[in-house]
C-alpha cells in the first residue's frame, strides 16, 4: 500500500490550489502529494468572480474585469465606481491548466483519476480507498462537497444560490463593457429572492445569469424563460447562444469544520469556505490555502485552524431571516446598497471590514427583526 504525506480529494479550485501552495512552500518541497480526481475532462465547468484592489495573483488568466458595478431594484438604481479595485471574472479552464502544468513539474506530486469510495482516520494515518486501489497518508484534505451533510440536520437553514447562465453574442453592440450588473432585482420575484447578473466582456458578448437565493431548484425552462424575458425587455432579441452554465451553491452557516478529525481536514465548499450569505468562494480559497499551508508548516494542530468569527454570526442571522422571509431579499439588499458607501459594502462582504463599518451596515436592515433573531440564536434556538 502506497504511503504518502498528503492526499487531496478533488482537483477543483481548492484542491489544486492547496497542492500548488504546498508544492511552493519550502517546508513541503519534498512532501509526497496525491490528488484524487474523478473527472479527467474538467474544462470551463466553473466561473469565479471576486473584487480585488490592484494587481492580483491570477490577473493574467482573467476572462474580464470591470471598474464599475450596478445594483438595481424597484426603488434603487446605483452604479458604483470601484476606484482602485476591480470586479474580476476568472473561468476555470485556464486556471486548471495553469495549476496542473505547474504541479506536473514536481515529481513528488501525482494526480490519479479515480473515484474515492471512502476513507478512515486510523489515528496514526488515514486509509483512502478508490475504485482502483487503496492508499495511506498522514493527512487527508477533502474538497468533495456532500449535500447530505446539510440535509440531515435542521439546526441551520439550507438555502441554495442556484442559477442558469447564457453566454450570448449579438450581431451589433448591446453591452456596456465598463459595468457589470451585480444584482438586478427588477425581475419578477414570485415571493422569493431572484435577480439577474450580467457580465459583459465585449460590446457584443456577455454572460446573462438568472440567480435565486431560495430553498428549491426550478424547472430548467423557468430559468430559460426568465433570461429570454429579460433580454427582450432590454431590446435584445437577435443573439447567438454560445454556452450554458448551471449550478447550485450551498448557502448555510453549518459549521463544516466540526467534521474534521485529527488527520482529516475538509476544504473548499466542503470545509465551509463558501461565504454563506453570498455564495462567493474563490477569494476565500486564496486566503485560506495560504493560511492553511503556513499553519501546517508551523506544526500547529489542524483542529485549531478553523473557528467561528463575527462574520459567521452575521451570515447565520441573515440566512435565518432570508429563509423565513425569502420574499424580503430584494428589500434587504436594496437597503444595504441604498444606505452605505460602496467601499463599506464590499469590505463587509469580503469580511475585511471593522466593527464600526459593520454597525453602519446593520443599521440598513430592519433592526427589530434582526435583533430578535440574534438573541434567539444566542440562547440556543433553532431557525
Amino acid at each position: 500500500m502506497q504511503q504518502l504525506d498528503f492526499i487531496i480529494l478533488g482537483g477543483g479550485a481548492s484542491g489544486l490550489q492547496l497542492a500548488y501552495r504546498l508544492s511552493n512552500h519550502i517546508a513541503f518541497e519534498n512532501a509526497s502529494i496525491l490528488i484524487l480526481e474523478s473527472n479527467k475532462q474538467k474544462g470551463n465547468d466553473r466561473t469565479w468572480c471576486y473584487w480585488e484592489t490592484g494587481e492580483g495573483e491570477w490577473d493574467d488568466l482573467l476572462h474580464s474585469q470591470w471598474k464599475k458595478v450596478q445594483f438595481k431594484s424597484i426603488d434603487v438604481d446605483k452604479t458604483i465606481d470601484l476606484g482602485s479595485a476591480s470586479y474580476k471574472m476568472l473561468r476555470s479552464k485556464p486556471y486548471y491548466e495553469r495549476l496542473n502544468q505547474s504541479l506536473a513539474k514536481n515529481k513528488s506530486i501525482q494526480i490519479e483519476y479515480a473515484q474515492c469510495t471512502g476513507f478512515v482516520d486510523e489515528v496514526t494515518h488515514v486509509t483512502v480507498s478508490t475504485d482502483k486501489r487503496t492508499y495511506r497518508c498522514s493527512t487527508l484534505f477533502n474538497s468533495i462537497f456532500d449535500w447530505s451533510v446539510l440535509r440531515k440536520q435542521n439546526r441551520y437553514p439550507v438555502l441554495q444560490q442556484h442559477f442558469l447562465g447564457w453566454y450570448i453574442k449579438t450581431p451589433v453592440p448591446k453591452f456596456d463593457v465598463q459595468t457589470a450588473v451585480f444584482m438586478d432585482f427588477t425581475v419578477p420575484q414570485h415571493q422569493e429572492t431572484r435577480f439577474m447578473y450580467v457580465l459583459p466582456y465585449t460590446q457584443t458578448e456577455a454572460l446573462i445569469e438568472y440567480t435565486l437565493f431560495s430553498k428549491e431548484l426550478l424547472d430548467k425552462s423557468e430559468y430559460q424563460d426568465a433570461i429570454r424575458n429579460y433580454l427582450h425587455d432590454k431590446n435584445i432579441t437577435d443573439y447567438e447562444l454560445i454556452e450554458v452554465e448551471q449550478g447550485s451553491i450551498p448557502m448555510c452557516s453549518y459549521p463544516f469544520w466540526e467534521n474534521n478529525s485529527k488527520n482529516v481536514h475538509f476544504i473548499g465548499t466542503a470545509g465551509g469556505w463558501t461565504k454563506a450569505s453570498t455564495g462567493f468562494t474563490f477569494k476565500n480559497i486564496n486566503r485560506k490555502t495560504n493560511a492553511l499551508v503556513n499553519h501546517i508548516a508551523a506544526k500547529k494542530p489542524l483542529s485549531r485552524f478553523a473557528k467561528k468569527n463575527r462574520f459567521w454570526w452575521y451570515d447565520l442571522v441573515f440566512l435565518d431571516i432570508l429563509a423565513k422571509y425569502n420574499h424580503k431579499g430584494s428589500s434587504l439588499f436594496s437597503g444595504m446598497f441604498r444606505n452605505n458607501r460602496s467601499k463599506r459594502i464590499f469590505r463587509f462582504l469580503d469580511e475585511q471590514s471593522h466593527f464600526l463599518q459593520e454597525l453602519m451596515i446593520m443599521r440598513s436592515f430592519p433592526t427589530l427583526l434582526f435583533v430578535k433573531q440574534f438573541f434567539r440564536r444566542l440562547f440556543g434556538a433553532h431557525h
